[in-house]
């Protein structure tokens, strides 16, 4: 079997955002069980994915692979995926039916990986960094400041290495959603190695003939109102109990909670008690410190923190 090696995470970030196929990792989420296999999806015809044909079997010789979607209360907190690699090989019904029951826990492991680290003290930038990428993918132009946000998210030297795969990935979705039309652009929350969370977002750049060429990625610090529900999710909190947060985050006592969620104040007592076992706080404002504080008020310059 052939090494998956980081320098095919250009090949799989194009064959995933930007050729079209028989499904991706988002239509797996959406599926019953959040599980699928090629061969099954295809009739035991897994030529008919491009993605295969093109690039799985002529890379690695395989013959068949499992995608799954870890999902956790109505969230989806990640995806992999499994490689089958010897002749007329194929997972099974069976393969299918575990692979979607320890889906659940790879998610929560994966939900409380977000909490495990508060962010570190890192230097404030001077702003968003941006960076132009033209259609073979290699960078045209580039923001002060563009080499130190790409090295926090794992890249390498600008110019040198390619760029980290979440934003290559980045790169293509724009690609494909000025294909398709769409009016939305794609953005992606990222955290680095010091631990700050960062937006990152993509969009084409139209030359005067309207042909889109380049495309422009935008790095910036994410501002709490993106980091947050992300955050209050990775509690696996109930959708009632995450209605309470949002209010007690703003300040809000508990009389006023109870009225805006027409709920007696006995019951909000009783969703904070779980609130606060699931979120490992004993009082609101711990609760407001671990949702806050560890995210970003190290971050900031002393005054502000």
């Amino acid at each position: 079997m052939g090494e998956l090696r980081d320098i095919h995470d250009g090949e799989w970030a194009r064959f995933e955002y930007e050729v079209p196929d028989l499904y991706t990792f988002q239509d797996v989420a959406r599926r019953p069980g959040h599980v699928v296999s090629l061969r099954a999806e295809t009739d035991g015809r897994p030529d008919r994915s491009v993605r295969f044909a093109e690039f799985l079997r002529p890379s690695w010789g395989y013959t068949d692979e499992l995608r799954a979607a870890l999902r956790a209360d109505g969230h989806t907190w990640g995806f992999f995926a499994l490689f089958r690699d010897r002749h007329h090989s194929e997972f099974t019904a069976a393969e299918h039916e575990f692979t979607s029951r320890v889906a659940t826990a790879f998610a929560i492991g994966l939900r409380t990986g977000l909490l495990a680290t508060a962010v570190g003290t890192v230097p404030v930038s001077g702003g968003p960094a941006v960076l132009v990428i033209g259609p073979d993918d290699e960078i045209c132009q580039t923001s002060l400041g563009a080499a130190d946000r790409v090295a926090e998210l794992g890249g390498g030297t600008l110019g040198e290495s390619p760029l980290p795969l979440a934003l290559r990935s980045l790169v293509g979705a724009a690609r494909r959603f000025a294909a398709e039309g769409r009016a939305v652009l794609p953005k992606v929350r990222l955290r680095t190695r010091s631990g700050q969370w960062m937006i990152a977002h993509a969009s084409p750049l139209l030359a005067r003939d309207g042909h889109t060429a380049d495309v422009v990625v935008t790095i910036e610090e994410a501002r709490p109102p993106e980091i947050v529900p992300l955050v209050v999710a990775a509690f696996g909190l109930t959708p009632r109990e995450r209605d309470v947060v949002r209010l007690v985050l703003q300040g809000v006592g508990t009389g006023e909670v109870a009225k805006t969620l027409h709920m007696s104040t006995y019951t909000v007592q009783d969703h904070l008690k779980s609130i606060f076992t699931k979120a490992g706080v004993r009082s609101r404002r711990e609760l407001t410190a671990k949702v806050f504080y560890d995210q970003y008020a190290p971050a900031w310059p002393a005054p502000w923190a």
